[in-house]
């Protein structure tokens, strides 16, 4: 891997890798690429939130008062819209206490520039861990857009969760902010002419909502 990908962390787990295979295949029917979808997204959040700190609080059990650990900060999901939105649903099937923001935008398919559409998020960041999630990370315009964003409304702890990336998009987040860590099961080799991914899943939005 390029050394200046060293945000970029590929796992090589065995299952996701299994589930990214079905995932990818042209044949596999949208109902199917739903659920691998977010079981892959469960898996990237579990490996992600290995970096989360902790506080020790006491509890009380049954028998007796014990001292545990507790997450120092809430979570919040920020979907890049459409097909984040299937990343959020497999992820808060694992952490159902995650609160989840909107950020809408599309790409043109004219310039493969981000226009934004749509923004809903708390007022301040700073206390949250908030996790981007975009299943393909392409150009990375949207993706750069998007932190630019997230860090305009106070995000400290920000991390990125995506399918398959582009070495292109990589590289565009990598240069734009370094800090900002990406999790992901794959780097394909590049994109096409119209910014899709290769070899890529095809369309990862389309083939959620089977439209």
């Amino acid at each position: 891997m390029p050394e200046e990908f060293q945000n970029l962390h590929i796992s090589q787990h065995p299952l996701i890798q299994d589930k990214l295979c079905d995932l990818r295949q042209k044949s596999t029917p949208h109902f199917r690429f739903k659920q691998l979808l977010e079981e892959i997204s469960q898996f990237l959040f579990y490996e992600a939130s290995k970096t989360l700190s902790t506080r020790k609080v006491t509890i009380e059990t049954p028998l007796e008062n014990m001292e545990g650990e507790q997450l120092t900060r809430e979570i919040l999901l920020v979907p890049i819209l459409r097909a984040g939105l299937g990343m959020v649903n497999g992820i808060t099937q694992l952490w159902e206490g995650s609160r989840v923001g909107m950020l809408g935008m599309y790409r043109d398919h004219d310039t493969l520039q981000p226009v934004d559409y749509y923004l809903r998020l708390p007022e301040n960041l700073e206390p949250f861990t908030v996790f981007l999630l975009d299943p393909m990370l392409a150009t990375g315009g949207s993706a750069v857009s998007a932190i630019t964003r997230l860090k305009e409304r106070g995000a400290r702890e920000l991390m990125m969760l995506s399918l398959i990336c582009a070495p292109e998009g990589v590289r565009a987040v990598s240069e734009h902010y370094p800090e900002v860590p990406i999790y992901a099961a794959a780097l394909d080799r590049q994109l096409n002419e119209k910014g899709y991914i290769l070899p890529g899943l095809g369309d990862a939005g389309d083939r959620y909502f089977g439209v």
